[in-house]
């Protein structure tokens, strides 16, 4: 547990501190989803050995770069589609030459993280070309709502836990941590609603905007359950591929993949939520 709060101590400012510059720019906050994606991506493949597949892994990670940018500039977005196609012709074409080697469903595993991952952690980054005033309180909300609910499950689980939640897949989750990180999101959710309204008028000295709680504590609620999902879908990959984290690249914490698994169905959630419910209204 040491080395997760040294690592959280550390990692927290870190990223208090990029997701600052990527409000300010959100070319910034690109390139780092765009970074993050291809790490998850490699730690995924190594972990599931298909790295020794190598002009396959360096054609995955190559996508994996790319396929954020198409998201992120209107720009480029034409070129989605048909840069998708040639990667699955090309990964085709690999799949051909080393056929003796390379079963089919390798080769969906391979394309589905190749699309997946990046596309859900390059989700984060959206907020910040979307909707330029508020990005930074969306993109904290949005991993404050992934990581304080597997943070108070985590705590939850360890004093209080009793009665296992899936115990051949993550032995260590809980029906009691589940709760945990529940009450924990929804308690985060109101404060970090209420602290953003307090913030602009501590700043400007007048509310220029209300934020809709109920549907903070909605989404955090929601946000839960996916959060778990990413976590156990994560954690039942692992169990199969025969590792206890998909890297030590984070003392306590893992590889990125480890934290940003239950990022991975969150971020998407949030944001088709914005755009169907914009959870900040301007006075």
């Amino acid at each position: 547990m040491a080395k997760r709060l040294i690592t959280a101590a550390i990692g927290v400012p870190l990223a208090l501190l990029i997701i600052y510059l990527g409000s300010l720019s959100p070319h910034v906050m690109s390139a780092v989803t765009d970074i993050l994606s291809v790490m998850a991506v490699f730690e995924v493949l190594s972990a599931a050995k298909y790295t020794r597949y190598r002009s396959i892994t360096v054609l995955s990670l190559m996508f994996s770069a790319l396929l954020p940018l198409f998201f992120c500039y209107n720009e480029l977005r034409a070129y989605a589609i048909p840069v998708s196609f040639l990667f699955l012709v090309m990964l085709f074409a690999c799949t051909l030459m080393r056929h003796k080697e390379i079963k089919f469903e390798e080769l969906g595993f391979i394309a589905f993280i190749s699309i997946c991952i990046p596309f859900a952690i390059s989700t984060i980054a959206f907020f910040c070309f979307q909707w330029r005033d508020h990005g930074i309180f969306l993109v904290i909300y949005t991993l404050a709502m992934a990581w304080i609910a597997d943070g108070g499950a985590y705590f939850a689980g360890t004093f209080l836990g009793k009665h296992k939640l899936c115990p051949e897949i993550s032995p260590k989750k809980t029906w009691e941590g589940f709760f945990g990180g529940l009450i924990t999101s929804v308690i985060f959710a109101i404060m970090l609603g209420y602290g953003y309204e307090l913030w602009d008028i501590t700043m400007t000295g007048e509310q220029h905007f209300a934020v809709n709680i109920p549907i903070l504590v909605g989404a955090a609620v929601v946000s839960t359950f996916l959060g778990l999902l990413g976590d156990l879908i994560a954690s039942l990959l692992k169990r199969q591929c025969g590792v206890k984290d998909f890297s030590e690249i984070l003392p306590g914490h893992g590889g990125v993949m480890d934290r940003f698994d239950s990022v991975l169905f969150v971020a998407p959630f949030i944001y088709l939520l914005c755009k169907a419910f914009f959870p900040i209204v301007s006075l």
